[in-house]
């Protein structure tokens, strides 16, 4: 059989890192496919990719984003800072309009909270102007999605200014004076904006939360946390509204200050079930179990028909899992291990054992050993 001649249909080039195709990719495909690479961390060929590109065009915008992401993932800091910086004014090769995603990689890699909060700001002037062009936009189904992405990007960024007030390792209020005076009020007006973007945004009404306790007003940050909870709680697990994990543990904490302990261990089911390795959510629970223990001592032995001992065991176990996860996943938090193993010693003075291994013989009902020389199990031991 004679084979066909194909003169008229061209087979596209084989992309290699190398470029030994005689007819060389496009420069979009080289993109796709460096991005695709860092999508799969393999950082070292999605910059072979990059370079290739950068030997073309020199100052493409996309390939030198890439670049400063590479940089960031593979710890190269500085050099990804400088290249985020070529990005943005008054490099005389900064995109235009600038990169938001640049500013905000700025931002995150900063030591200076004020510099910070300008790449914030930087960050947020661009991405106004962005969804203002997208309002503009005819309707349709994918203008409503990127001006949805855009929305909650926007809030984010306001988010992540307040955070800078509020952070104490950062202590940008005792600077504000020269920087940005009056912060409280500066928060409550980021806020408003960030609401006004996104009414009803979980995570604009939950930093609310955290700014109302600032302020002493714990009864108007339960009211923003039961709004912002609301707004996700009954959602699918794998519903795409539903907070990262980060969120919902920052969700907890605050339940936690306020003694809301029901729905923290509701919260903390959830994210449980989407990731049982999660040493921040087993420290939670177990500190949630601890703090209501002490709490149904206090009441007389029980909260809502629970004994205290059920309660403490029920954080051993907790703290027992945090501590074994911790150690096995060389987690970073090391205050977090030393606060889980001190509660556990407590737990261990006043005669509270873990549950025993499914396999191995039941051992007293409670699952906990009574202290020596207490005859009511419920009354007599203190918690602190």
């Amino acid at each position: 059989m004679v084979r066909a001649k194909t003169k008229s249909k061209k087979t596209a080039p084989a992309i290699s890192a190398e470029g030994t195709s005689t007819a060389p990719p496009s420069i979009a495909a080289l993109i796709e496919k460096a991005q695709s690479l860092v999508d799969q961390c393999d950082y070292e060929l999605a910059q072979r990719f990059v370079n290739r590109i950068l030997e073309r065009e020199q100052h493409h915008i996309q390939a030198r984003e890439l670049l400063g992401v590479i940089q960031l993932e593979t710890g190269d800091l500085d050099s990804a800072k400088s290249t985020f910086e070529t990005l943005i004014p008054p490099s005389p090769s900064a995109a235009s309009p600038p990169l938001p995603s640049a500013y905000l990689y700025l931002a995150q890699l900063s030591d200076d909270p004020q510099q910070a909060f300008s790449y914030y700001e930087g960050a947020y002037e661009v991405l106004v102007v962005q969804l203002k062009g997208k309002e503009r936009a005819v309707d349709s189904a994918t203008s409503t999605s990127d001006e949805t992405e855009l929305k909650q990007t926007i809030v984010r960024t306001l988010i992540s200014m307040v955070e800078l007030y509020m952070d104490p390792s950062y202590d940008l209020c005792s600077v504000c004076i020269s920087f940005l005076p009056g912060a409280d009020v500066k928060c409550e007006e980021l806020l408003k904006t960030a609401l006004d973007t996104d009414p009803g945004n979980a995570e604009a009404l939950q930093t609310l939360a955290s700014v109302r306790l600032s302020q002493s007003r714990p009864d108007d940050a339960k009211v923003c946390l039961e709004q912002a909870w609301t707004a996700w709680k009954d959602l699918d697990p794998d519903d795409a509204r539903m907070p990262p994990i980060s969120a919902r543990i920052a969700l907890v904490k605050l339940f936690l200050e306020l003694a809301l302990y029901t729905p923290a261990l509701l919260v903390l089911q959830g994210v449980m079930a989407s990731d049982d390795q999660e040493v921040e959510a087993w420290y939670l629970e177990g500190w949630c179990f601890f703090l209501m223990a002490e709490q149904a001592q206090e009441a007389g032995g029980a909260l809502d028909g629970l004994a205290w001992g059920e309660l403490a065991r029920d954080a051993r176990d907790c703290l027992e899992t945090c501590q074994m996860l911790h150690v096995n996943q060389e987690h970073p938090d090391q205050p977090l291990l030393e606060h889980a193993r001190e509660l556990i010693a407590k737990l261990e003075a006043l005669g509270v054992q873990p549950s025993p291994e499914e396999d191995e013989d039941e051992g007293d009902a409670d699952g906990w050993e009574d202290v020596e020389g207490s005859d009511d199990e419920d009354g007599d031991v203190e918690m602190s």
